[in-house]
């Protein structure tokens, strides 16, 4: 049985324990409030580009570009967003079982010897793939180079140039981003965007736009197919800052959610050591009491 100088000392391990997840809490809810504004100001830049590429898709111009090039699916890159610190709970278990699920589905359809290059955002997201695809000689593992879950905007820049590159040079047949999509701070789901090639029909009907405007006459200058190819990698640019706002947002609500539930099991567990702590000074409180009155007894 415990001393209670034993218990003492694990009370006051519990109770700090306790006051360090709160406030680690407290800094998550607001990095991610901060994450769920960048969010949203992303919104209105993401939704007037697919705008602008409705109505040109709604125009009698004709035009291509090879960045919508669909071809024979000979090598698939995945982009998994995770995290690069711990204290998130399963987050970065569950997107890496999400993304074995989808390396399997992409086999399943597209034949079994597909060979696929999967690339994590975050040291610990690499970490739980490796630890699932190891022996696995199809699929390749690499940490996403020159970014992390904290990028700026530069660096998404420049790991969407290199994706885009390696895809009109024919390296890639198709890049997909897989991750946990925000929907609220109790609320997160496992989603795939298919980033390259892009469907020229699937971004019309997501920018939403009105009926009435098509068809409108529009002049463009310098011409449909120019702009059509300087708006494209805006709008992927828009698509993978995206991703990573709702990587940055998930994360933190994950991590929001593992601090709470740490702070629940140490506050249930020192009312259980203060119980336990009560009963044992008690029973030495009742100890020394009848001490002494069996002392005085026997006098």
């Amino acid at each position: 049985m415990a001393t209670l100088r034993e218990l003492k000392g694990r009370i006051g391990s519990v109770s700090s324990t306790e006051k360090i997840t709160g406030a680690m809490k407290m800094i998550s809810s607001a990095k991610m409030r901060k994450a769920e504004q960048a969010l949203r100001r992303l919104v209105p830049f993401r939704q007037g580009i697919q705008g602008i590429i409705a109505n040109l898709l709604t125009s009698d111009a004709e035009f291509t570009s090879p960045l919508t090039e669909v071809r024979e699916t000979r090598r698939v890159a995945l982009l998994v967003f995770g995290s690069d610190d711990g204290l998130c709970g399963a987050y970065n278990t569950n997107l890496s079982k999400y993304a074995c699920a989808r390396v399997d589905e992409l086999r399943a359809t597209r034949g079994e010897a597909l060979p696929v290059e999967v690339y994590a955002v975050g040291t610990k997201m690499l970490k739980a793939l490796v630890s699932r695809l190891k022996d696995d000689s199809r699929t390749a593992v690499a940490l996403a180079a020159g970014v992390d879950s904290k990028s700026d905007g530069s660096a998404v820049k420049a790991l969407l140039e290199s994706l885009m590159q390696r895809f009109v040079a024919g390296e890639l047949d198709a890049v997909e981003l897989l991750y946990m999509h925000y929907h609220s701070a109790g609320r997160q789901r496992a989603a795939t965007v298919q980033m390259l090639p892009v469907d020229p029909a699937a971004l019309a009907a997501e920018s939403g736009t009105a009926p009435a405007r098509a068809g409108r006459p529009y002049l463009y200058e310098p011409d449909a197919a120019a702009i059509f190819s300087s708006l494209l990698p805006m709008h992927l640019l828009a698509v993978l800052q995206d991703a990573f706002a709702e990587n940055r947002a998930s994360e933190q609500a994950a991590r929001v959610m593992a601090m709470q539930a740490a702070s629940d099991n140490a506050r249930k567990l020192l009312e259980q050591l203060q119980l336990e702590y009560n009963k044992l000074r008690q029973q030495g409180i009742t100890t020394e009491l009848l001490d002494i009155v069996g002392g005085q007894a026997r006098d």
